[in-house]
This record gives C-alpha cells, structure tokens and sequence, in this order.
C-alpha cells in the first residue's frame, strides 16, 4: 500500500472538537438515561483524565508510530502491501483491518486481568455521555501505542489510511458513548452498520454478562461475526459502571488515576439482578 497525498494534521483534533461540542449539546435537548452525578463535575472530570492521556500519547506516539508507519509503506509490509488494489479499496480494507483488530484489542482489555486494570478506568464511571469516550487511562493508551503500530504493521497501512480511520473512529467512539435518545427506526437501522448509544450502553452496564458483548468500536460486523452483539436489553434497565465501584468517593480523578496500582477488588461481585 503506498501513499498517496496527506490529511491536515488539524483533521483529527476539528473532528473531536466539532463532534464533541454538537454531542453535549444534543445530550442536554433529547438525553437517553437519566444522570446519576453532576454533569460538570464529571466532564471536568473525564476531560482532565483524557487531558493526561493525550499528554501520554503525544509524547509516546509520534516516536514510535510514525516510524513503523514509514517503514511499512516503504518496504510493503503487510497485508496491503502483498497486493496491488486501487487506493479507495485500499483504504477501505485498511480501515477494516484496523477495525478489527482494535476489536481484539478491545476484548482482550476485559479478558487479561493487567489489561483491565487500565481499561476499569473507564468502565467506573456512573454515567455515560460522550465525555465518557475521552476518559481512558494514561497507562491504556500508553500500552495502546504498541498495539497501534502492530496493527498498522499487520494491515500494511499508511498514514493516510491510518488518518481517515483515526478521524473517523474518534467520532464514533464519542458518538456511541454519547446520552442521545435516538428515534427507535433510526437507531435500529444503523445499529445495523455501527456501533448506537443504546448498542454500548449494554457494554457499560454494571451486569458482567452485558458488559461482555458488544465490543465494536466502529462497524457492528465484527460482534455480529463473533455472537457477541446484544440488542435486547432495553435501556431503562440498564445501571452504568462497575458493582465494586458504586459509590463516587471511588470515581474522583485521584482515585481513578491510582486505580489500576491499587489492590483490585471483586469487580462484579453484588451486580443488580
């Protein structure tokens, strides 16, 4: 796969803001779960954890990532890079390959106990809106780098490639996190495609066997592929967060930055019915 053109370093970081801004707007016009905590006080909270991440990740990242970027485009590592395609299916299939494998990743953040130490961060919470999809540990997103430049390594994408899917990826994830009351037609039609407020807010419920499902970040198919998609549990049943982590002295930004070098508790033990 080689490169072609570039995306303004500026694309990413408009989409989120822009995104961002129109979520917590509509959040406040047609909300989908009622609130358990302030509303300020949680997006200060969440915007200053993800503040420390970004901090991380701009550090981290530009070293590591953009080597291996440039080292596969050049020597056509990869799967990409075994065939000769026209661009656009080129970066259609490198966004999916990405997709997927952030799929895995995602999994394997629930299923491998060091894993989940980091990624509980984002799970505590007791709401969930789109200040949610920025509230990930500095210690995820630091492992995250790795896996970044592996998955860009296996598709054999560039950074062009990588760009478009970052951008678009950043949507998604703030959108499905986001506290919107979708018309029922609509949700059910694009849940179909992509991943739907009400779709991940099954995957944050405080019940271990809904938070197992529903591990897409961007296109449904792969839970579809995989048996794991869940559509059935009707969201005022839902409670958000981590049993073991009900109360919110155990939620302020101190506490959740120290949480995964902490002792762990049962997680899951004293789940709702």
């Amino acid at each position: 796969m080689t490169g072609e053109g570039t995306v303004p370093v500026w694309l990413t970081p408009a989409i989120i803001a822009v995104t961002f801004g129109t979520l917590l707007f509509a959040e406040t016009l047609w909300p989908l779960r009622r609130t358990v905590e302030g509303r300020l006080r949680r997006i200060v909270r969440n915007l200053t954890t993800g503040g420390v991440s970004l901090a991380f990740m701009v550090l981290l990242q530009t070293p590591i990532v953009l080597p291996v970027a440039r080292l596969v485009d050049e020597k056509q590592i990869g799967l990409l890079g075994m065939v000769e395609l026209p661009r656009v299916v080129e970066i259609i299939l490198a966004i999916a390959i990405l997709d997927y494998t952030l799929w895995i990743w995602h999994w394997l953040s629930h299923r491998v106990p060091f894993l989940w130490r980091f990624h509980l961060v984002h799970h505590v919470d007791l709401d969930l809106d789109s200040s949610t999809a920025l509230r990930f540990h500095f210690g995820e997103l630091t492992l995250s780098i790795g896996v970044r430049a592996l998955q860009i390594a296996i598709a054999g994408a560039d950074m062009t490639a990588v760009a478009i899917w970052q951008a678009i990826l950043f949507a998604s994830i703030l959108f499905h996190h986001s506290n919107i009351r979708l018309p029922g037609r609509l949700e059910r039609f694009l849940v179909t495609f992509i991943v739907t407020p009400r779709m991940h807010g099954i995957h944050h419920s405080a019940r271990e066997k809904e938070t197992n499902s529903n591990w897409s970040s961007l296109l449904t198919v792969w839970d579809f592929l995989h048996r794991t998609f869940r559509f059935d549990v009707p969201d005022e049943k839902i409670i958000i967060g981590v049993p073991a982590y009900r109360n919110r002295r155990d939620v302020t930004i101190g506490r959740i930055l120290l949480l995964p070098f902490r002792r762990q508790r049962r997680d899951w033990e004293g789940e709702p019915p």
